[in-house]
């Protein structure tokens, strides 16, 4: 008997009857062949996964495109991250002082106890407001106050407690203006004597300034106060002519005088308010 690719054959003659021994060891051999199949199949499988999980491994522990990879044991521990609790800055709820007000300084005596001299009131050789240039003339300090005046003001002076009276003269283009700074105790005092002025300051010549506003020549008057000062101008012309409303140069140059007297008592203030700013708390 012989077997082909379609099972067994018989050839003409024989019996037809089947050899059942040689079928069932033909049987038993391809079931033995399946079986080794299968287990080497099995094995092959099981090696492809495990080269897999080992890529996987070594791809999670080491390098790769994108450099080492931390894994969860480098993460900060809780106690390292900053916590949403911590204290926020702290401001006190005291309202610091005021500043010193300046004015507080040159209105009373007391408080005003910068030196009073001419260097402090009318410094250098020349006065410069903005573009215009002025040459310092003659100065002088006196304590006889009604000395310096003319008309009614040296009464007015005197009545109000006037101290001392410093005046300096500037000139430019023609134009004289004398500024006269009587000092006061109080600013009470200073306010009435401006309030009640009269006459005027008399001009001061020298220093390269002829006599000026004096034997009748009409001359433009100013009187201020501030603080415990009250400052007073006479301006005209050198020449002696008579001053109109419609000389705005002598006008003009009286403002200045007028605006500089201000700035200088002001700044007297300011300078002690910021001394007493800076000084320690007794």
């Amino acid at each position: 008997m012989s077997f082909g690719q379609g099972g067994p054959s018989w050839g003409p003659g024989d019996s037809r009857t089947p050899d059942w021994a040689a079928l069932a060891e033909a049987s038993a051999a391809r079931g033995r062949r399946r079986k080794w199949l299968f287990i080497g199949g099995g094995a092959l499988a099981t090696a492809a996964v495990a080269a897999i999980v080992a890529t996987a491994v070594i791809t999670t522990d080491g390098g790769g495109a994108s450099g080492p990879q931390k894994n969860a044991s480098e993460l900060p521990a809780p106690a390292d991250l900053p916590s949403e609790s911590a204290p926020g800055p702290s401001f006190s709820s005291v309202a610091p002082p005021p500043p010193p007000d300046p004015k507080d300084y040159i209105a009373d005596e007391k408080k005003d106890t910068s030196p009073v001299t001419v260097d402090a009131f009318f410094p250098g050789r020349k006065l410069t407001m903005g573009d215009r240039v002025y040459a310092k003339g003659a100065t002088t300090r006196t304590t006889g106050c009604a000395t310096v005046t003319q008309g009614a003001l040296g009464p007015i002076l005197d009545n109000n407690g006037c101290d001392q009276v410093i005046r300096a003269t500037y000139s430019k283009d023609g134009i004289a203006v004398t500024v006269g700074l009587a000092v006061f105790g109080t600013e009470a005092q200073a306010k009435k004597a401006a309030q009640q002025a009269s006459g005027g300051i008399a001009s001061l010549s020298g220093s390269g300034v002829p006599t000026f506003c004096r034997g009748g020549a009409v001359c433009r008057r100013t009187a201020n106060s501030y603080g415990r000062y009250a400052y007073f101008t006479v301006g005209g012309h050198i020449s002696g002519k008579n001053v109109t409303t419609a000389d705005k140069a002598v006008y003009a140059v009286g403002d200045d005088l007028t605006d500089f007297a201000f700035r200088q008592i002001r700044h007297r203030g300011e300078v002690q308010a910021s001394a007493a700013a800076g000084a320690p708390v007794t």
